[in-house]
């Protein structure tokens, strides 16, 4: 399993968005992207974590940085999260979770003694340049989006 390690320049990858459309990478070059992963939309803590996110989007993109959710949901799946939460950026539609095995966050799990790949909670800090500058993994929501804010003016 390759994973992108800091440092690396992330590869572009184009998903399907929550708009319509498809997305790549490589149409935020210029600006900061904190792409967060996500198991499942309508769950509890990914409920938590998208409107922690969605409440310091303003922030977020007065840094000059962009939120990208990407989670292994269908679009419709992504529309109704997105319109039950007030959602302001797009989320990605990962399916075949290509994109998720790349950054190494599609993983064995388990819950309540059942065995089942999904996507381990994560997050990436990418640069204006394409290269990955911090990342968290195994992440717990409560006061992750504050670290990852904080950040942004470091970085």
């Amino acid at each position: 399993m390759n994973t992108i390690t800091i440092g690396d320049t992330v590869p572009d990858f184009t998903l399907p968005a929550s708009d319509g459309n498809q997305v790549s990478l490589s149409q935020y070059r210029g600006q900061k992207i904190i792409l967060y992963f996500y198991p499942k939309d309508m769950t509890p803590a990914c409920t938590q974590e998208a409107c922690e996110f969605r409440d310091v989007h303003d922030q977020i993109t007065i840094k000059g940085a962009v939120i990208l959710g990407i989670s292994p949901d269908r679009l419709e799946s992504h529309t109704k999260f997105i319109a039950k939460n007030e959602l302001p950026f797009l989320l990605l539609s990962d399916e075949d979770h290509k994109v998720s095995e790349m950054f190494g966050v599609w993983q064995l799990k388990k819950l309540y003694g059942k065995e089942f790949m999904g996507i381990v909670r994560s997050t990436f800090l990418i640069d204006e340049e394409g290269v990955l500058k911090q990342e968290w993994r195994k992440v717990r929501v409560k006061g992750h989006v504050e670290a990852a804010v904080e950040l942004l003016d470091l970085k």
